[in-house]
């Protein structure tokens, strides 16, 4: 059941994270569903620009739609990741999304108050909500590409101004985080000091953490095991963290590169173990199953897990 994105953070804030997971195919798609619904949470589909060019816009659609169809007990919302302005009308005229993000982060802050107050408007005379963003995130991810020189942590008071002059639903904040598998180096972390001077101007408002797949070490290991080149000082959020960072605000957490990770180690894995094999199927199948755990898992880091029912009720 598609829901409004809105109605997963009244339920959510202060006491869990919503898990929002990027897909590309069906293989990710049988995956996440799987997954949330053995860890009984509720989630959030992420469509990103690069997915609508990859699978093709109605593709993408309709597999989400399939898996809903199939899956009728699930419970999640339909939402645009890191979209600009045109990509944000196309999927608000669509009436499929239920939220839309709208990343001006790299134009200077009144222009970004501008771009995102007009996506704005459009959004909310369909009844959908805005992910905005402020402050950069450093990395690589699709079309997201700041270098690390460039990133900067959200300054609250910006932060404050911009909601109110946007009216956006929810705000993306650099807290530390960045896209792609290279996050930190050394002993750097999040700054949940930052965090919690955001959460002090704008209480009982719902804050994004983007950037905050954790790049296992055993999952690099074992894709370089397997002939891959990723270098052994990847590293990203520890999840262990997610839960600092609920009580003060965080009521959605973006992940994307370790399904990605996920996806390269099943896959290096099986043709390496079994050179006479050409089927993709066979290892279709053992990422669908190998995703859902992924998923389960990390809605247990989320506090998500064993919320279905609860949301269920709550939603009425």
């Amino acid at each position: 059941m598609i829901v409004s994105t809105g109605s997963l953070f009244e339920i959510a804030y202060g006491r869990f994270a919503v898990g929002a997971y990027n897909i590309n195919n069906m293989e990710q798609a049988l995956g996440l569903f799987r997954g949330n619904l053995e860890s009984e949470a509720p989630f959030i589909v992420q469509i990103s620009r690069g997915a609508r060019k990859y699978a093709n816009v109605k593709m993408i659609e309709a597999i989400i739609r399939a898996a809903d169809e199939i899956h009728p007990e699930a419970i999640f919302a339909v939402h645009l990741d890191h979209g600009d302005e045109e990509t944000a009308y196309d999927c608000i005229d669509s009436g499929f999304y239920s939220s839309v993000m709208i990343d001006a982060s790299h134009h200077p802050f009144e222009e970004n108050i501008a771009i995102t107050r007009r996506v704005v408007d459009r959004a909310h005379a369909r009844g959908i909500s805005v992910e905005a963003e402020l402050g950069m995130l450093g990395g690589v991810e699709e079309d997201v590409k700041v270098d690390e020189k460039h990133a900067m942590l959200t300054d609250p008071d910006e932060a404050a101004e911009f909601v109110e002059r946007t009216e956006c639903d929810s705000l993306a904040v650099a807290i530390g985080t960045s896209h792609g598998a290279y996050k930190f180096s050394g002993r750097k972390g999040l700054h949940f000091e930052r965090l919690a001077e955001i959460q002090r101007r704008l209480p009982n408002y719902p804050l994004v953490m983007h950037g905050s797949s954790s790049v296992p070490r055993s999952e690099v290991e074992r894709i370089n095991a397997a002939g891959g080149a990723i270098p052994s000082s990847a590293r990203g959020v520890n999840a262990d963290e997610f839960a600092r960072a609920v009580p003060l605000g965080v009521a959605k957490v973006n992940i994307d590169t370790d399904g990605r990770l996920v996806w390269t180690r099943v896959h290096r894995e099986f043709f390496r173990d079994q050179p006479e094999k050409f089927d993709f199927r066979g290892p279709g199948k053992e990422y669908v199953a190998e995703y859902a755990r992924f998923i389960a898992h990390k809605n247990g880091k989320l506090g998500s897990a064993g919320r279905l029912e609860e949301v269920r009720a709550a939603l009425g």
